[in-house]
């Protein structure tokens, strides 16, 4: 998933055709809203592929060959001259874009309005796996750890870094409605973690999910140490832990991010 501001990256550079999904009638590829943007040499984004997208492509740089849009908005039926069985209607929506357009693109595009908040602790193999799993999902991610020189460089479009010591510190912070995965170095560390976010939880009920990763018996652990610093069983009752969808086999560190980030956007918007 490519942002808003790589694409403002390029507009700095060259011009793209932007095709947007305008209106949609039955089943279609994408939703309305969806978006990808058209350069001469490349596509950032995705309207859902197939020959819908060919065609589409082939139109927007043929706009830019031309140097303007010949038509703003087209229907295209997704039936067998597209060789799609979708059985729906869209209509594109098509808009020329320069380095004029980079101001108030963000908002244009709607892009991360609808993204799904995710706070994550941890920097190391399965924190690593996750983000590069978001980094192509529609999610903006607040990565933090307590050590210095944890991160990678570059970080993806949607992702924003903190060195926090202490790390429970930034728990504060977080933007409201922020799903928290919580998978530090430490175990010390995690239970300071997740006594800020449960309290935090107690006072703004603004933490729609709480994930913790470990065992069963790492969590009968913390359940006991939270409950002995004054933690009710309603409000422990919010962390999930063992964090995951089950049944996803396999220990690596990409298995288990696929198995948290699932879980993590199927989770509602609000507390439980």
């Amino acid at each position: 998933m490519r942002s808003w501001q790589t694409l403002a990256l390029r507009l700095a550079r060259e011009p793209a055709v932007l095709v947007r999904v305008d209106e949609l009638q039955g089943s279609g590829p994408r939703e309305v809203g969806a978006w990808m943007a058209v350069t001469a040499s490349d596509v950032l984004n995705t309207i859902g592929g197939g020959q819908l997208e060919f065609d589409a492509i082939a139109k927007a740089r043929a706009a830019l060959a031309s140097g303007r849009v010949m038509e703003l908005r087209q229907r295209f039926a997704l039936g067998p001259s597209l060789g799609q069985c979708c059985g729906g209607v869209v209509w594109l929506a098509f808009e020329w874009l320069d380095a004029q357009s980079i101001a108030g693109l963000a908002d244009r595009l709607g892009d991360q309005r609808e993204w799904r908040r995710i706070a994550l602790f941890g920097g190391g193999h399965v924190g690593r796996a996750i983000v590069d799993l978001l980094a192509k999902l529609p999610a903006t991610v607040h990565w933090i750890d307590s050590r210095e020189g944890v991160f990678p460089e570059p970080l993806p479009d949607n992702v924003r870094a903190e060195q926090s010591e202490p790390v429970q510190g930034a728990v504060p912070t977080l933007a409201a409605g922020s799903h928290v995965l919580i998978m530090s170095f430490s175990h010390a560390e995690d239970l300071d973690i997740l006594a800020s976010c449960l309290k935090r939880q107690r006072e703004s009920q603004d933490l729609p999910y709480i994930g913790l990763i470990g065992s069963k018996s790492k969590w009968a652990t913390f359940r006991h140490r939270l409950e002995a610093r004054g933690f009710t069983a309603a409000e422990l009752a919010h962390v999930t832990c063992p964090i995951g969808i089950p049944n996803i086999p396999g220990k690596q560190p990409e298995m288990v991010a696929l198995s948290v980030v699932a879980q993590a956007m199927q989770q509602p918007e609000e507390p439980r």
